[in-house]
């Protein structure tokens, strides 16, 4: 299901076409820009900003440890699947319907929120691999836009069923959107805000469908009848 994204947070529009200025592509490096203001010079020597680069690897580092927790989730979400997959299986030979179909509702919310961790955890990839190449190109405004959408989106999404995830993640995504923002600033760049919402929506939309893909190939079907089955006809 493609996951609807608005961003009220964003309030400067950037156009992604214009290319990393000079003066940007410096402050990349830690250095300061020779057309750079007396005043704004003095500034930068009393107070210099932190460097962007080392700020994103910082990012990324957290998303990766983000994603390992996700995948711990998914063993947990795998083993209580097969458990109870085995209770249904004997249940069902058993032609004990009652408890068939507890273990068969139970088996499918298991499912839905093991599709979830999947869902979740294949948007932060794309999201950790736009976050390492802006770390290799300096492309730091066009990429970050979707990316702090989509770490919203998923950490909204995982408030049920993880909720450390979900405040670990909003704060990775205020650290890109401060960092967007003074990308930004510094480098007179900006961003299609239309492009923003397409690119994140692509995101988690792919996401979606790998993520059933995998749950299908990996999990059996439950048998016919049973709650949560699924619904196949024959062509």
């Amino acid at each position: 299901m493609l996951v609807s994204i608005k961003y009220p947070w964003l309030c400067i529009v950037f156009n992604e076409d214009i290319n990393m200025s000079e003066r940007f592509a410096k402050k990349w490096e830690q250095k300061k820009d020779e057309g750079t203001s007396f005043g704004k010079a003095i500034k930068e020597t009393i107070t210099p900003p932190p460097p962007l680069k080392p700020q994103l690897d910082n990012a990324c580092r957290k998303l990766e440890m983000q994603i390992s927790k996700l995948d711990q989730a998914n063993e947990r979400f795998t083993q209580k699947d097969k458990a109870l997959f085995a209770k249904l299986v004997n249940a069902y030979t058993q032609h004990d319907q009652a408890h068939a179909n507890i273990y068969a509702t139970e088996l499918a919310e298991i499912r839905k929120m093991g599709k979830l961790i999947m869902n979740a955890r294949l948007a932060l990839d794309q999201v950790a691999l736009r976050i390492r190449t802006v770390s290799e190109l300096g492309d730091v405004v066009s990429a970050l836009g979707p990316c702090v959408g989509v770490l919203r989106s998923v950490s909204s999404g995982l408030g049920g069923v993880l909720p450390e995830a979900e405040g670990e993640l909003g704060d990775i995504g205020n650290m890109l959107s401060g960092l967007m923002f003074e990308a930004g600033s510094s480098s007179g760049m900006s961003l299609n805000f239309d492009t923003v919402n397409e690119d994140a929506s692509k995101i988690l939309s792919e996401a979606a469908t790998v993520a059933e893909q995998r749950v299908s190939a990996n999990f059996p079907d439950l048998p016919p009848g049973m709650p949560g089955a699924a619904n196949k006809t024959k062509t």
